[in-house]
């Protein structure tokens, strides 16, 4: 067996590198991660989206093996990438690389299909680690990430009906006036707000729309 470097350099040369796509609508985002991504011997980045939309349209075209997508986008966000790349190839590769962490947000993502969820603020060496174990078929997710995935499949989950009555109470809409919006009675109002409460663990609206936001469940302008 040769130990000569060259060599050892020649074979690396001649295996194909991980094609990434990177997908997120901070353009100083993209430029760390191509820094980083681009500087491995293994990895090459052939396109960056900036949105949704583009981010469908290129890897349709480039059909890259693994895609760091960001989770909340202007207009097409994450999850919906997700469900229609996935659509056409039902095994894409797909790492959710995200500020948010709300267990709404992870539920929501690895549902989708997604096959690893990173926060932005993880370590370099473990997000390399998590696009080579991706490529390599692998399913990646932090302790962290996989605790609050834990609780959202145990927990009781909100139906629509509840997430919209929520999305209201927000807002600070009242009992009778979120009535009058949905076509149903104050009472039924109660009655979804009392079980929201119940399936939150809280016991005022103020803790309701908090707790909300945190798990991602809501979003608050």
């Amino acid at each position: 067996m040769s130990n000569n470097p060259s060599q050892a350099e020649d074979r690396l040369q001649l295996e194909p590198k991980i094609k990434v796509l990177l997908v997120d609508d901070h353009e100083v985002v993209r430029e760390g991660l191509l820094a980083i991504i681009d500087y491995q011997d293994d990895m090459k980045v052939v396109g960056e989206a900036g949105n949704g939309e583009q981010a469908v349209k290129l890897w349709q075209e480039l059909r890259p093996d693994v895609t760091l997508l960001d989770l909340r986008m202007p207009g097409m966000d994450g999850v919906s990438v997700i469900t229609a790349v996935r659509a056409v190839d039902a095994g894409a590769r797909i790492i959710i690389l995200t500020t948010y962490d709300g267990d709404e947000d992870v539920y929501r993502g690895m549902r989708a299909g997604a096959s690893a969820y990173l926060l932005k603020d993880t370590r370099r060496e473990e997000l390399l680690q998590c696009i080579r174990a991706v490529y390599a078929g692998e399913t990646y997710m932090p302790t962290a990430v996989a605790a609050k995935l834990a609780v959202q499949i145990r927990g009781e989950r909100l139906t629509p009906r509840e997430l919209q009555i929520l999305g209201l109470i927000a807002e600070g809409v009242s009992n009778r006036s979120i009535g009058q919006k949905l076509f149903i009675s104050e009472g039924t109002v109660k009655s979804h707000v009392k079980s929201i409460f119940e399936k939150l663990g809280v016991l005022s609206r103020t803790e309701a729309v908090a707790l909300a936001a945190k798990r991602g469940l809501i979003r608050l302008t």
